[in-house]
């Protein structure tokens, strides 16, 4: 009895730890607190803080009626389309060409950035803080050297304070998402030497937008002294001042979307303070260099940053990563815990969709890969299964003979695991192998921008979404929408009725309370997995069905197995 309950209980821990693994994992292993500096007053000697304007509006202005009120210079890039405030030198009008905002071809593209005073207000800007110059601000009004910034065109943005000393900006952009700032200070005026530094602030009115689901992360993230940080928009909130600090040699830092990433990039050889700063419903990342520099009368400084603003594609990121030395941007993609199969995963997964163009076949393809990988074990699971049952009816005479004394009961079953070469715990490494495989796939399927709109065949229009097809509106024909939790679409019911089939070709569990336990999980599992994406359905429902006849090929192979379990379930 005791055996069988410590069963049960494993099947319940297997479940939590998948479904609940992040909050167990935070709640017993919570992450050290980020490192936190000071950050130092503008013109202070050992370091700068980036003077924003606050991006408050009283009254949110339309997005045509901001974008039409001042002079801009276009962005058209094969993957992005916008434009350049010239007040202020904002970066402020992105659209992600590529990605629709939903599945119809007429759907609009993803809004990244929007101007300041709109109800989604995200922009950057790039800037100087010091001392010893009139410097430019968030209302001064930049002159442009084009008219259109594209990967052919760079554009040089310039202004001049009434001292004479200039100030550019020279924007360049690739045909992906990486936009280049040259910072460039040119102190002209006789006599006098400026002390300065450059800076980058991503400005955004509230926050990121929530996915949908309990562990991914979104909002503010970074990489400082080659370290990943993960902030939640609470910790900042909460901290000192509503903001959170950091000093960093190379790195980035900005703001995560389950789909999206806006990060500045600074110099990766300068060291900079960083810092996330929340107050009355608005949030700014941004960074500076660590030290003011002196710029002499007659001389120039310039320095380069980037910006990120755009699309989490893996294979753009990884780039960025190994070609352009930006540590950790394709971290940026939240893996989870099991990143180290996570990745090849995602990589198996792409392969396979270059060959079938179809990411539905290519889930399947994978699938099949995954059980290729665990016949093995589960040949070895099925010996045991084998094994176990053929010692049951000893063991049922030692609980009959020691009932009323455990400890000498636990005494004679492992001595009769031993004499019988039985190893109880064997039947659960395929369960214990599988937690991590699944939640990997559970990442890639959830966060992969590649799968996201992607159809497979017939109802399946989008494999990141839930199955839209339930029995509960008659299959769409009544307009209704059903909760979520009664929106149980045709692959979970799948799943659910394949690992009933599974079940029943095992042999039956002995005990009362066990069958019980056995007979509800299909269906308690089809309720679980309802909201999780199609894709991700579409991988279990697969793996049963392969289970399946795997199972019927190994009863082929062991027909006194077969005979038991008949004969448990007669």
């Amino acid at each position: 009895m005791e055996d069988r309950r410590n069963l049960i209980m494993a099947v319940l821990l297997t479940g939590l730890i998948l479904l609940g693994w992040p909050y167990i994992s935070n709640y017993f292993f919570p992450a050290p607190p980020p490192a936190k500096t000071a950050t130092v007053e503008a013109g202070a000697a050992n370091g700068v803080a980036p003077t924003v304007a606050v991006d408050r509006v009283a009254k949110s202005v339309p997005l045509n009626t901001a974008l039409a009120g001042t002079a801009r210079v276009l962005v058209e890039t094969p993957k992005l389309k916008g434009s350049i405030n010239l007040e202020g030198a904002r970066i402020d009008d992105l659209l992600l060409t590529t990605h629709r905002e939903a599945l119809p071809k007429n759907s609009p593209a993803i809004r990244l950035f929007s101007p300041s005073g709109t109800a989604k207000s995200h922009f950057v800007r790039f800037g100087w803080t010091g001392t010893g110059a009139t410097l430019p601000t968030d209302k001064t009004v930049w002159t442009p050297s084009a008219a259109k910034l594209t990967p052919e065109t760079p554009v040089t943005l310039s202004w001049a304070n009434p001292e004479g000393q200039k100030f550019e900006i020279i924007l360049s952009i690739d045909t992906n998402y990486l936009i280049t700032a040259e910072q460039r200070f040119s102190n002209i005026a006789a006599g006098t030497a400026a002390q300065i530094a450059p800076f980058g602030v991503i400005s955004r009115k509230g926050v990121s937008p929530d996915p949908d689901s309990w562990n991914i992360h979104v909002g503010p993230m970074g990489v400082f002294d080659n370290k990943i940080v993960n902030v939640n928009y609470d910790e900042v909130a909460e901290a000192p001042k509503g903001e959170l600090s950091y000093t960093s040699t190379g790195g980035w830092l900005g703001e995560t979307e389950k789909y999206w990433l806006s990060a500045l990039i600074p110099d990766q050889k300068v060291k900079v303070n960083a810092d996330f700063k929340t107050e009355d419903g608005y949030n700014w990342t941004r960074m500076a260099n660590a030290k003011l520099t002196e710029v002499a009368p007659g001389t120039t400084f310039a320095q380069t940053s980037r910006l990120f603003a755009g699309a989490k594609e893996v294979e753009v990121l990884q780039n960025y990563t190994k070609k352009q030395g930006i540590p950790y941007l394709d971290y940026s993609i939240d893996w989870g815990w099991f990143w180290f199969i996570a990745i090849p995963f995602f990589w198996i997964l792409h392969w396979l969709f270059g060959i079938f163009g179809n990411f539905g076949v290519a889930i399947i393809g994978l699938t099949i890969i995954v059980r290729l990988f665990m016949f093995p074990v589960a040949q070895k699971q099925f010996a045991s299964m084998a094994s176990m049952r053929a010692v049951q009816p000893k063991m049922q005479k030692l609980q009959e003979k020691y009932k009323d004394d455990k400890p000498r009961l636990q005494q004679e079953m492992m001595t009769l695991y031993k004499e019988e070469k039985v190893n109880p715990l064997a039947g659960c490494l395929p369960i214990l192998l599988q937690i991590p495989i699944f939640f990997a796939l559970y990442k890639i399927l959830m966060l992969s921008i590649e799968m996201r709109h992607q159809p497979f065949a017939l109802w399946l229009k989008d494999l990141s979404a839930p199955d839209p097809l339930t029995p509960v509106n008659l299959f769409g024909l009544i307009p209704f929408d059903p909760p979520t939790f009664l929106a149980i679409g045709v692959l979970p019911i799948l799943l659910g009725v394949t690992m009933w089939l599974m079940q029943r070709l095992n042999p039956a569990p002995m005990d009362e309370v066990q069958k019980q336990v056995f007979a509800i999980m299909p269906w308690f599992l089809m309720f679980i997995m309802a909201p999780f994406a199609a894709g991700l359905q579409l991988y279990w429902v697969v793996s049963n069905v392969i289970s399946i006849a795997q199972q019927k090929w190994l009863y082929s192979k062991h027909p006194a197995l077969k005979q038991q379990a008949e004969k448990a379930k007669a």
